[in-house]
């Protein structure tokens, strides 16, 4: 779905295209290509790597169009993998400027409701570009604070019981961080390359200090969750491993005492003279020597804190 947008002092849709307005594309169909293809001319490969959600970070420059790869956060249903990065499209040449994105991102319905409610908009696409950059740089860190929240609720189950359940959880936000260091990443990247390819004006380059400012804080961010939540899971690790040997120490322990009834019933019970063979006493005499040695051997083991 298509949607024109324009205005310096607040963001206004329109009825249909005008020179230097934002062309906002989400979850394109059939019709929203044939216009980008057939009315725009835009490069049909630009379009098709839009589509693919591993593509990278980048920007290139063809027939006078500009394309740029933004990677973005988005919040999905899925209580395994609750974030993922998904492609943000810039498309621009001359006074046409386009993005795409093949998914419905909180990011872009706040950019939209931000920028209505403060009454400000974009000069130009270079402005516009920016400040789409700032805006999910905010958004990782949200994303993040979101992500450490859920670590705390994981990590105040796990002290209770460590079930697979809760260690699993823990190994998906590993995910979610790790698709974060790699965007942000990327964006750092594309961003130190956009601000030599593009003409910058004196009111871009104080925009481009706040995104310096937010991808640096959410990178460090997304490195210092992604450290806590590894280091985290080598602890737990280690507390499982201690609990099994733990429990097969004991269970060696208990195996080893029960030895005793059987090798000692067995000695007096050979058909052998072994002096309590005709004695009324014999079998009290067996089950109490045997339960002497049991006694003794878990005495020396929970003494040697076997047990």
């Amino acid at each position: 779905m298509k949607t024109f947008l324009r205005g310096a002092f607040g963001l206004e849709v329109i009825s249909k295209w005008e020179p230097n307005c934002w062309i906002k594309i989400d979850c394109p169909d059939t019709e929203d290509y044939n216009y980008l293809q057939k009315t725009l001319n835009v490069p049909e490969y630009f379009l098709s790597d839009i589509a693919d959600i591993d593509e990278r970070p980048r920007v290139e420059t063809e027939d006078e169009w500009t394309f740029i790869i933004l990677r973005i956060p988005h919040r999905q249903d899925d209580s395994k993998m609750p974030f993922i990065t998904v492609p943000l499209g810039i498309i621009f040449k001359d006074n046409i400027c386009i993005s795409i994105c093949h998914y419905q991102t909180v990011m872009l319905k706040d950019f939209l409701t931000y920028y209505e409610r403060k009454n400000l908009g974009f000069t130009d696409s270079v402005d516009l570009i920016f400040k789409l950059f700032l805006s999910s740089s905010v958004w990782y860190l949200k994303s993040l604070k979101i992500i450490n929240q859920r670590i705390d609720v994981v990590k105040r189950e796990l002290e209770r019981s460590i079930e697979n359940k809760e260690l699993l959880a823990l190994f998906h936000l590993e995910n979610c961080l790790t698709y974060f260091i790699t965007s942000l990443k990327g964006n750092e990247i594309l961003l130190s390359k956009l601000k030599f390819k593009l003409p910058v004006d004196e009111l871009d380059v104080e925009l481009i200090e706040d995104v310096e400012i937010e991808l640096k804080q959410a990178h460090e961010s997304a490195n210092i969750y992604s450290n806590i939540l590894s280091g985290m899971m080598d602890a737990y690790s280690s507390i499982i491993s201690n609990n099994v040997n733990s429990i097969m120490r004991i269970l060696t322990s208990i195996s080893i005492i029960l030895m005793f009834p059987t090798l000692i019933s067995s000695m007096f019970g050979m058909n052998i003279k072994n002096g309590i063979e005709n004695s009324n006493w014999g079998f009290a005499f067996v089950v109490g020597f045997s339960v002497v040695v049991c006694a003794g051997f878990l005495w020396i083991f929970k003494k040697k804190r076997w047990m």
